[in-house]
């Protein structure tokens, strides 16, 4: 058999395929590009809450939503990370700084006591969540590390970082989750 010619049937469905390969490349690119999670995190959006989940204390079980009224900060990190572990003295810094207005959560994936031992040994009182099975990592979508969320007092997710977080960023990102003062309002009969 002889080659199609240049314009033959064959030819002209065969540009016509590749022409409507590329269309739906590219509307699959752009259809991406709009859904992508601003956040950096597919489950994670802003101005919502993130997935809930569960996690033991001394006074028994807790969930996250438990800690609503106060600006959260969830850190999730690993002792090998030597970015994530720098980290941590920030994190007790918020949580110094800001009192009992902040709630600082520190999640790793490592294996049992790993964490818990490292915080102790480095003298960090800073809770950890032991994330055996890389749950909570999963629900947040968390596949590198560090990455750290701010929550506002509403539980709404209102900053993110993926990757390593200056003390700047994160005390700007808990300045602007903590609750704004009402205005306050003149008293009957005053004049203004």
């Amino acid at each position: 058999a002889s080659p199609p010619r240049k314009g033959s049937p064959h030819e002209r469905r065969s540009h016509a395929c590749r022409r409507w390969a590329r269309q739906k490349m590219l509307a699959a690119l752009v259809l991406a590009a709009l859904t992508a999670s601003p956040t950096g995190l597919a489950t994670i959006r802003y101005d919502a809450p993130p997935p809930n989940f569960a996690f033991p204390t001394p006074q028994g079980t807790k969930y996250l939503s438990d800690l609503r009224g106060k600006v959260v900060v969830i850190d999730f990190w690993a002792t090998w990370c030597h970015v994530c572990t720098e980290e941590l003295k920030d994190f007790v810094r918020a949580r110094d700084t800001y009192g009992s207005r902040v709630a600082v959560v520190t999640i790793s994936d490592e294996s049992a006591d790993v964490a818990a031992k490292y915080l102790a040994l480095s003298h960090i009182a800073l809770p950890v969540i032991e994330d055996l099975e890389g749950s909570v990592f999963r629900i947040y979508s968390v596949s590198a590390i560090p990455v750290t969320l701010v929550l506002d007092a509403d539980g709404d997710v209102s900053y993110v970082s993926v990757g390593a977080l200056s003390w700047a960023e994160l005390s700007q990102a808990i300045e602007r989750a903590l609750p704004q003062a009402p205005a306050s309002t003149p008293a009957a009969g005053v004049l203004q």
